[in-house]
């Protein structure tokens, strides 16, 4: 419940989200950068295997927002649901922190990691929601700087974790460098909390009404004993890849129809809205298909394919891990980030800000020429090996088409969907996102490699044949995006009109 005069900034209230946040995506993709390779490495998964129950833990992470906003929305509070997911989380990383190489004490923790994730991610977005409630224009412009957090946070943790896991790993054993590596991605998390807990009075008059009133006891003790219920449900959901593809596919047809019901039972001007978010949602399932590759096949590729010596006019400049090479997604969004709001401001303010949909459509555009970027560097290909100049340009596309469609899917939440169906929509799209990450599983092993298969030539064909596909795709996309506009516009304009949006006062610019 945003107020119209804040007892501080704008400013100072969405930097406290923005750490929060920048610090648990360190956790987050500090683990995920390693999970696929562990599993192969340290548990004797194959890549199908691998790829899939990462793709299955991935939908789960995304769906259960839904529930988490609905607790935030009515239950506890949208600031308090936050700061318990961002402490549920923080346990998790610490089981994976146990050497131990029991596969059931790794489908524990990546539940109590999933069940975490609920409660913080849609409730971080939506306090910035209401933090810049009834702007559009600085909305965009805040949603992409918020999206720079994930990346600033993911950045650090994508280069640190492998660093981590080889220098103790050389000195302490393998098993220990795996574990001190995602122990350290709990280490981050504290000191998230840390920081978080001498600036929460920022944050003292944002929130949801439950955040005014404190907990019943019954309450609390039964939101704890439906976390563990969860917690063993997904635990066992990822034991089971049936049950896993059986999950995902139920989701997907519950989600279509939740957005039904809300267009049919919505008051007439809020369908215009409804609908438009319902088609960018569609859109953007098929955005994280490609965005599910960097865990997996670009993963792969980059342990099998891919030169490790970075040289710059024939000087040796340095060379990396290959889990890092992820790392390369969000150092393009940090530089890129600033200039898109750059961009978006002075266009907003010359009132010629581009539509989201437009956006979504250049974003498939650059995401298409991203993957057909990889079969460009095979041609160049020496012995089964392309240049790791290949990836930095692959990942630039890739990272521009993502800050274009995934960094505005929030933003896209907010403009569209009515206030009071706020954490819960966050929730919903959370959930279309988390089934194209288990389908973006499903493609990638379209290149898994044959058992016979060992020759970085052959296993260089493989994949290059996957990212031609992909870029396909993504030019079918782009296609699509720009024919849907006409109606995007139409549908915007409609919901513009429905609603009077009074000026956002403000005390400090983002």
């Amino acid at each position: 419940m945003a107020i119209q005069n804040p007892p501080v900034s704008q400013t100072r209230s969405f930097s406290t989200v923005f750490l929060i946040e920048m610090w648990e995506r360190f956790g987050f993709y500090g683990m995920q950068v390693l999970m696929v390779t562990y599993m192969m490495k340290k548990l004797g998964f194959v890549d199908t295997k691998a790829n899939l129950v990462w793709g299955a833990a991935s939908a789960l992470i995304y769906a259960t927002p839904a529930i988490g906003g609905w607790v935030g929305d009515k239950l506890i509070g949208t600031r308090r649901t936050m700061l318990t997911g961002a402490v549920v989380l923080t346990l998790g990383y610490v089981m994976l922190w146990i050497p131990s190489n029991n596969p059931t004490l790794l489908y524990t923790a990546l539940g109590v990691i999933i069940v975490g994730n609920g409660f913080f991610k849609p409730n971080a977005g939506n306090l910035v929601r209401k933090i810049y409630e009834g702007d559009d224009t600085r909305i965009d412009s805040a949603f992409t700087i918020y999206y720079m957090a994930v990346n600033v946070g993911s950045m650090v943790s994508m280069i640190a974790t492998p660093a981590i896991r080889d220098w103790v790993g050389n000195r302490y054993g393998d098993a220990m460098g795996w574990h001190t590596a995602f122990g350290a991605c709990a280490v981050g998390l504290i000191l998230g909390l840390i920081n978080y807990s001498l600036m929460r009075r920022t944050l003292a008059h944002i929130g949801s009404p439950a955040d005014e009133h404190s907990v019943p006891v019954k309450r609390a003790l039964a939101l704890l004993a439906a976390s563990l219920v969860l917690v063993a449900i997904a635990a066992f959901i990822l034991q089971s890849l049936l049950a896993a593809k059986i999950c995902v596919y139920l989701a997907g047809v519950v989600i279509l129809g939740i957005f039904v019901h809300l267009i049919r039972s919505a008051e007439k001007s809020e369908r215009a809205g409804l609908i438009a978010a319902l088609v960018l949602t569609v859109q953007t399932i098929f955005f994280f298909i490609f965005y599910a590759q960097m865990a997996t096949s670009l993963n792969l590729f980059a342990q099998k394919n891919v030169d490790l010596s970075w040289s710059l006019f024939g000087l040796h400049l340095y060379t990396w891990i290959p889990e890092q090479y992820q790392s390369l997604n969000a150092i393009w969004i940090v530089i890129l980030s600033p200039i898109l709001v750059i961009i978006y401001n002075a266009l907003g303010s010359a009132g010629k800000d581009p539509s989201v949909a437009t956006k979504f459509a250049l974003g498939f555009a650059a995401v298409a020429l991203g993957f057909f970027m990889y079969g460009f560097g095979a041609l160049s290909a020496v012995d089964g090996q392309v240049s790791s100049w290949t990836m930095v340009w692959g990942y630039g596309l890739y990272s521009l088409g993502e800050l274009l469609v995934s960094g505005l899917g929030l933003a896209m939440i907010a403009r569209y969907v009515p206030a009071r169906m706020g954490g819960f929509m966050m929730g919903a799209y959370y959930v279309a996102v988390g089934i194209s990450q288990y389908l973006g599983s499903v493609v990638a092993n379209m290149a898994a490699m044959p058992e016979n298969i060992s020759s970085p030539v052959e296993s260089l064909n493989i994949y290059v044949g996957l990212f031609n596909k992909l870029g396909f795709v993504g030019v079918g996309c782009t296609v699509i995006a720009v024919v849907m506009l006409p109606l995007m516009k139409r549908l915007s304009r409609s919901h513009a009109e429905a609603h009077t949006i009074l000026p956002a006062v403000h005390s400090e610019e983002v």
